[in-house]
């Protein structure tokens, strides 16, 4: 499961952000799906670099993260690692970019939890609560000191 950060957290609002701006979602290109959109706002890479990228290997989203090797050396390897290294792991990706993460779509109204992982505002749906959620984490583990200690 994802690391909840401050820059992941970042990273996914201003992602839903962008999606819900921009006319250029496709799910069937690798630079402007699900995870596509995330890997944009993440490697700072274009759609089509990062669509190129994926073209060097087979497969979806999905397959890549299978098949992923962080000392391949292959240009989508690496792009995969930056966004580990964001403090994602494989099964968020692979979660992402079919909308399925049980934890996310439990938090969702009865009526939401039917996301189509190609339809632009599920996509939105989905990232803003995976950012609710892990902004909710990231708070928990947050410890304030005491009134008593602060007025000694």
């Amino acid at each position: 499961m994802a690391k909840a950060s401050t820059h992941l957290i970042e990273a996914l609002r201003q992602t839903s952000k962008n999606l819900e701006k921009s006319q250029q979602y496709q799910w069937g290109h690798m630079g402007s799906c699900n995870c596509g959109r995330l890997a944009q706002e993440i490697t700072q890479l274009s759609k089509s670099e990062i669509h190129s990228r994926a073209m060097n290997k087979h497969g979806d989203w999905n397959e890549q993260l299978n098949d992923y090797c962080p000392t391949s050396g292959l240009l989508m390897d690496d792009l995969i690692t930056q966004m580990l290294n964001f403090g994602l792991d494989t099964d968020d990706l692979k979660h992402l970019e079919k909308l399925s993460d049980i934890k996310i779509l439990k938090r969702l109204p009865l009526h939401n939890r039917h996301l189509k992982h190609n339809r632009k505002q599920d996509v939105i749906i989905y990232i803003d609560e995976w950012a609710d959620m892990l902004e909710e984490e990231l708070a928990e583990k947050i410890e304030l000191p005491k009134i008593e200690q602060i007025m000694a």
